[in-house]
């Protein structure tokens, strides 16, 4: 009996140790969860409550090269609705469906769906804030207006085959937007609403944020001043002479950075849905190819002056209009010739037979080498999507009249951009830079750079003293040859015209001609190199110096703030040049002086002021007698 009595208390005794012990696990537990672990089981629990209403977040800028705004963003919110939380769809239907312009059986479609959030798409989508504050004053349950945006485009269509555009939900498509997509782009805030499994709220748990991170910015080598003055120039290149395309590329030649870059027609990078696919993916400057024509006479002129076989005071070469090689007549693009002239005389009259001359002195294995040295047969590098490579003819098909005809740049296909790089290197000292168009990247948050695009020379492929040399004979070409449009009064220009037929399938194009001018200034010391072409232009003599040359000259005048050091080639006028006056001071002159001072300029206006505050040209610059004056008011 007593030692039943005795196991009783000892299974007592056990049974108190372990409750005990299992009140102290459960405390010690307790102790855990409360203290240790309840930040993280909180989070667990409100990401099983939280539905997400989507704030954007701000897409990084593109800038130029000062940091001025090319595209940025405007608030455009979005409806989103939670079904849970309104038992009347149809009221809401009937209530913004007229609102939003959309029917209100489709709308209604659309917010009966079985989601707990469904975005109003794509009438709902990228509203004005206007008509988002009055939908947000009806107090509609379950109607939210998410926090979107929109790029804008402050300068319009401007550089919009470079710059591409977003689609529906602000991803890249096009251009730098779809290059550089992943650094643009941000990570979306929201707000956190805590909902049971029904959709209502929760009343013991507040509203929370998730917080989103900007894009970063992309900074382009591009200066707005000088591309405002290129597509001004090309868009009335395109009217006036009725044009099918025309391009342009600005780049200092000293580093490669491309200071302006335009291709025509452009478009509106809002409505890019508008245009042809063929407009909007075709960034011209680096995708088009074609025959260059006489521009590519300065790389046979840089070869044969580097390899010393000639002379150009000195030599002497007779034109009779046309030259045979191997059974064919390659002509002149004046077909009575130009008689005997000096090389410097070939050079200024572009004579197609005397650059076949300077192409069999060089040799043609010597030739083709050059010209690859110079950059063309592959990419320039310039880390713009589309670029083309060209096409030269291989060593194997380089037979004597390949040699004669590349000699003044027909029968080969390069592009505008290699081009560009190729000039600038006869002229900048003999180096090749690498073309770039992005300078910076840029940290959304805190606008501390983030990578940066250094000056890249490839090697030298002429001397100084023969890039010296090549200057000096592209600086006559517009004083006193075949480049004399681009003339400009106290501004040392030298340049190259070019005249190409257009093939198509293997053939030329009967009629149909790109015409082109490659300048730079100043003469001595080249700061801007200039390319212009203009693709089938109508009401015209088919040519570079008539059409392009004067465009480049512009171009250079209105950019440059600088003029040379040196004396300027007096321009030698010719019979049936266009009659050219100085320009007066209108700085001062008020909108209604104008019409009673009888000027018989083409005045345009820019701006709603009434004064004049500038105007290009500037005071005392030479223009053609029926010229045009931009003059830009106080507004």
């Amino acid at each position: 009996m007593a030692i039943s009595k005795l196991k009783q208390i000892v299974r007592l005794r056990l049974i108190w140790i372990m409750i005990i012990f299992l009140f102290v696990l459960v405390l010690l537990k307790l102790v855990q969860l409360q203290f240790f672990q309840f930040d993280e089981l909180t989070t667990k629990a409100k990401e099983s409550w939280d539905r997400e209403l989507p704030y954007a977040s701000l897409r990084g800028n593109i800038l130029d090269r000062n940091g001025e705004v090319i595209v940025g963003n405007k608030l455009a919110p979005t409806l989103f609705y939670m079904p849970s939380q309104n038992e009347n769809p149809e009221q809401v239907a009937e209530e913004i469906g007229s609102l939003i312009g959309m029917e209100k059986s489709e709308l209604l479609e659309q917010i009966n769906k079985r989601a707990y959030l469904v975005k109003i798409a794509p009438k709902g989508k990228n509203i004005s804030s206007e008509l988002a504050m009055e939908i947000q004053d009806k107090n509609i349950k379950g109607l939210y207006a998410g926090v979107d945006y929109l790029r804008d485009y402050p300068y319009g269509n401007m550089l919009s085959r470079l710059i591409g555009f977003t689609g529906y939900d602000a991803q890249g498509l096009a251009g730098i937007e779809y290059q550089y997509d992943s650094i643009l782009k941000g990570k979306s805030s929201a707000v956190r609403m805590f909902t049971d499994a029904k959709g209502v709220p929760l009343p013991h748990v507040d509203d929370g944020w998730k917080n989103g991170v900007k894009g970063n910015h992309v900074q382009l080598t591009v200066d707005l001043d000088i591309q405002q003055v290129v597509e001004r120039e090309l868009s009335q290149a395109m009217q006036k002479y009725e044009a099918t395309q025309a391009i342009a590329i600005v780049m200092n030649p000293k580093n490669g950075e491309i200071l302006a870059l335009a291709s025509a027609p452009n478009f509106n990078p809002s409505d890019y849905q508008e245009v042809d696919s063929t407009v909007y993916n075709r960034n011209l400057p680096v995708w088009m190819t074609f025959e260059p024509g006489s521009t590519f006479k300065i790389i046979t002129l840089s070869a044969a002056l580097e390899e010393n076989v000639v002379d150009l005071q000195n030599d002497h070469f007779h034109d009779k209009g046309y030259t045979m090689v191997e059974g064919s007549r390659l002509r002149c693009w004046k077909r009575s010739g130009h008689g005997n002239q000096t090389f410097l005389e070939v050079v200024e009259n572009s004579c197609n037979p005397g650059f076949i001359e300077l192409g069999n002195r060089v040799g043609a294995e010597k030739l083709q080498e050059y010209i690859r040295n110079f950059g063309f047969g592959k990419s320039t590098g310039s880390g713009m999507a589309g670029e083309s490579s060209g096409i030269l003819f291989s060593k194997e098909n380089f037979g004597p009249v390949e040699h004669a005809t590349t000699s003044f740049g027909q029968g080969i296909s390069v592009t505008p951009i290699q081009q560009v790089q190729a000039v600038a290197a006869a002229v900048n000292g003999g180096y090749l830079y690498k073309p770039f168009i992005v300078k910076n990247t840029i940290d959304g948050e805190t606008n501390e750079i983030l990578s940066s695009s250094e000056p890249e020379m490839k090697r030298q492929v002429i001397s100084e003293e023969t890039s010296a040399i090549v200057r000096d004979a592209l600086e006559h070409v517009v004083a006193e040859g075949s480049g004399r449009n681009a003339y400009r009064d106290q501004l040392r220009i030298g340049g190259k015209t070019g005249t190409a037929q257009k093939v198509q399938n293997g053939r030329y194009m009967d009629g149909e001609y790109i015409v082109s001018f490659i300048g730079f200034a100043p003469a001595d010391n080249p700061e801007l190199i200039v390319y212009v072409a203009i693709d089938n232009p109508k009401h015209s003599t088919q040519f570079g110096g008539v059409i392009a040359a004067p465009i480049v000259g512009q171009i250079l005048e209105d950019s440059l703030k600088t003029k040379g050091s040196g004396t300027q080639i007096e321009k030698e006028y010719r019979w049936g040049d266009v009659e050219q006056v100085r320009t007066p001071n209108l700085v001062g002159t008020k909108r209604k002086e104008i019409t009673s001072y009888m000027y018989p300029f083409n005045i345009v206006w820019h701006g709603d002021g009434d004064e004049i505050i500038s105007q290009l040209p500037k005071e005392n610059g030479l223009i053609p007698l029926d010229g045009t004056i931009h003059v830009y008011t106080n507004k």
